[in-house]
């Protein structure tokens, strides 16, 4: 096991602030540290390791699973995002004695991402566990990956993310589950840098699970957000046969916006943080539907949008906007029978107004986040 040292006190599961130097995640040295925070106002708990013993693994092989996860929830642009059940992408590692130690090999990916890189450099799944190798400190054996994709690519469904999420929480769980969340988010992050920009509100909520607020990035600050347990909240996920590559949706983008919609989107953002909190899934729609700077440049971009968020809304759904980037559209509502004639009505609006084929799917929130689902022991 890592040497690690420990200063505890009383930790709030409400809030999550960490800092962690990210650039020094692929330049591990015994010298490194990292710490999981709280607001200053709290008590805090700080972890911190050395790598002058590594830890070993204590199975041979895991499989885990992380959601889908949709971002930005119409005014949360960068900022909020949440995880969805029943949906995502799978990761199995293993001890491979054929790989050179404190390396990782890509072995596999199957499923909706054959055309994706092997190489672990260039591929979500490979920065990510990496990233969780360097913090563990792991040298003395090398480690075999296989990734199966259940999310499209390009879908706004955080493809990207899930694939991070499950690959750093299979490194992690390889060797006993040592890192705190605050490393797997950071990890996850090094990976979304690479591929669709630092932003984590697709990644927080992949492993986090639930709702989650980035209240900063620099430090990383998160605030999980918990919807209650009686609140009936139904996704309709409509997702066309359409790409929308997340880098060319974020050009679309103006880097000044006036002041009034800053205003309109911080107040509709808070009303969306409150109605989560509260369990009001009508007054979460209603803010879900209400972004006035991102939403207006990127639905053009989509054929067939606003035409799938008006067939929506008048099907009785308390909300719909674009799910992250896009293409795929999300709308809201607290029932699953409505929520299958919304999504139908969705269908026909990207094929009438877009001629694009799409798939429906009513889904629950997700809150747990990646998990391990199975292991292998030694």
């Amino acid at each position: 096991m890592a040497a690690c040292s420990f200063s505890t006190s009383h930790l709030p599961l409400q809030q999550l602030k960490f800092t962690t130097n990210t650039s020094s995640l692929f330049n591990f040295s015994s010298n490194s540290s990292w710490s999981l925070h709280h607001a200053p106002s709290q008590h805090y708990q700080s972890l911190r390791c050395s790598a002058s013993s590594e830890p070993q693994p204590v199975f041979t092989s895991v499989k885990t699973f992380a959601p889908a996860t949709v971002a930005n929830l119409g005014p949360g642009f960068d900022f909020l995002g949440c995880a969805v059940d029943g949906i995502g992408d799978f990761v199995t590692l293993h001890v491979d004695p054929n790989v050179h130690p404190g390396q990782i090999s890509i072995s596999n990916i199957s499923g909706a991402g054959k055309k994706l890189s092997k190489d672990p450099l260039w591929n979500c799944a490979g920065i990510a566990a990496i990233a969780v190798m360097k913090m563990l400190g792991i040298r003395s054996v090398g480690l075999s990956l296989s990734l199966e994709k259940g999310l499209p690519l390009g879908s706004g469904l955080g493809s990207s993310a899930a694939s991070a999420a499950a690959a750093a929480v299979a490194v992690n769980e390889l060797f006993g589950n040592q890192l705190p969340l605050a490393d797997l988010v950071t990890a996850g992050l090094e990976s979304e840098a690479k591929v669709s920009g630092y932003h984590a509100d697709n990644i927080a909520p992949a492993i986090m699970g639930g709702f989650v607020l980035i209240r900063s990035y620099d430090p990383l600050d998160l605030i999980p957000l918990k919807l209650p347990l009686d609140a009936n909240l139904v996704f309709v996920l409509v997702n066309p046969e359409f790409e929308a590559p997340t880098k060319k949706m974020r050009k679309a983008l103006s880097p000044e916006v006036p002041m009034s919609h800053h205003v309109w989107n911080c107040s509709q953002a808070g009303a969306l943080v409150a109605s989560v909190l509260q369990g009001d899934i009508k007054g979460l729609g209603k803010a879900l539907s209400s972004d006035k700077i991102v939403e207006p440049k990127r639905a053009p971009l989509i054929p067939g949008m606003e035409a799938v968020k008006a067939a929506a809304i008048e099907a009785g759904a308390f909300g719909c906007t674009i799910s992250g980037a896009g293409p795929t559209a999300v709308a809201v509502t607290d029932n699953e029978e409505r929520a299958r004639e919304i999504g139908e009505r969705m269908v026909e609006a990207f094929m009438n107004a877009g001629k694009l084929k799409s798939l429906a799917m009513v889904k629950r929130l997700d809150r747990v986040g990646a998990r391990l689902i199975d292991s292998t022991s030694k």
